[in-house]
């Protein structure tokens, strides 16, 4: 019980010895983003978010990735922040580039793009069709139609 209590929170790595190498992104909105969630490329797990910080010069979040040595990606490879499923954990989708050059210990991803918060896509929602009900009820300007 207690393994797959630890799997299933991914806690559990069975790796021993360095077996990956450090990468850096920054991100304006992380959402529900944790130390320790996936980095997946075509639903494979490639890395592991080893820590998310807060970069006071930039106003994003910082995290740092641990990308495992056996996987290579192009240095111009894009991020997202993903969602498993309608409310499940978020992750970090990598999207390959197409540079001949590849990603090394210490590089940053310039290429973001943050999670999406389903608070703030509702505020949206409401906010424009409150926007269309007000202007659909005003008055015609006067002179406007003739």
């Amino acid at each position: 019980m207690l393994f797959l209590a630890l799997k299933s929170a991914n806690l559990l790595n069975l790796q021993f010895g360095d077996t990956s190498y450090p990468v850096t992104a920054k991100f304006d909105n992380i959402g529900g983003l944790k130390p320790r969630a996936a980095v997946k490329s075509a639903g494979v797990v490639v890395g592991r978010v080893e820590s998310i910080n807060f970069d006071d010069k930039s106003y994003q979040a910082r995290v740092n990735l641990a990308m495992e040595s056996r996987y290579i990606f192009p240095k111009d490879s894009s991020l997202k922040i993903l969602t498993s499923g309608l409310l499940g954990e978020q992750y970090i989708g990598i999207e390959p580039g197409a540079l001949d050059k590849t990603l090394s210990a210490g590089d940053t991803i310039t290429q973001t793009q943050s999670a999406l918060v389903l608070e703030t896509l509702i505020s949206q929602f409401l906010f424009s069709k409150a926007a269309d009900t007000g202007s659909s009820s005003a008055p015609p300007a006067a002179g406007a139609a003739k």
